[in-house]
């Protein structure tokens, strides 16, 4: 033990951590210079009780509460998951940090990652039985070398307190399909159509289940939309979705 915690703080010494966004010299790998605190727009209330969407105004004068206000987009079409909620908005700094993880190899950010999704799942993750990631298709996996979305997941499942159990075969994606850059709400919905499954033997584990669905970025919502479809097809309770950020279309 004390050999270990010797060679980090010599390869520390060697190598120092510096900040995701600003690239400063920082005290803890993964963590963000005083700097950089600025350029995320980290997502508090008000926002949809539904989808975590971000209001830009108060909903005092809306019917019902403020945790009780539902977006536009909610009311015209309920998402088929139970409830979501995104820790920044995906700009800036926020976006930056999102792709040096997804593209870049820079895992030393997962558990600062990782402690802003229990901060702000904290309700979903207390209601969950098992957290699963969004799959790759197997070519896409093959290619990137991970899933951020599995990272994040298993990194939740080791946290102290959570009860939760990391499963990351309940789904897989059947086909691999064309990236949703690009496409407007209604073709990310049909490009998502079908292409998620539970296997054989996985409808027994998450029948009558809460299920926590982690992915990096909530975009439209179609590929999420297209899990649950495929997770309550087989049975499960509810599922509730967790992110890193939030894309606000306009």
């Amino acid at each position: 033990m004390r050999f270990t915690h010797t060679l980090s703080k010599l390869v520390d010494f060697v190598l120092p951590p510096r900040c995701a966004v600003t690239g400063e010299i920082v005290d803890i790998s993964g963590t963000l210079s005083a700097s950089s605190w600025s350029k995320i727009r980290f997502i508090d209330r008000p926002f949809c009780i539904c989808c975590g969407l971000p209001f830009d105004f108060t909903t005092e004068d809306m019917p019902g509460n403020e945790d009780g206000a539902l977006c536009g987009s909610c009311l015209d079409a309920p998402p088929e998951f139970d409830r979501a909620r995104s820790v920044f908005v995906y700009e800036g700094a926020g976006r930056e940090m999102i792709l040096a993880f997804k593209h870049g190899d820079r895992l030393d950010l997962t558990p600062s990652f990782t402690g802003w999704l229990m901060r702000t799942g904290g309700a979903l993750i207390a209601e969950s039985d098992i957290v699963l990631p969004v799959p790759l298709h197997r070519q896409r996996l093959f290619k990137r070398r991970y899933n951020q979305a599995a990272i994040l997941a298993r990194a939740l499942e080791k946290q102290e307190n959570c009860r939760i159990v990391f499963d990351p075969f309940i789904l897989q994606r059947t086909r691999k399909t064309p990236p949703q850059k690009g496409l407007n709400k209604t073709e990310r919905q049909k490009n998502m159509q079908s292409a998620f499954a539970v296997p054989p033997g996985k409808a027994a584990v998450i029948k009558d289940k809460n299920l926590l669905l982690i992915d990096d970025v909530y975009t439209s919502g179609a590929t999420l939309n297209a899990c649950t479809k495929a997770l309550k097809k087989n049975g499960t309770k509810s599922v509730f979705v967790l992110t890193l950020a939030r894309v606000l279309l306009t």
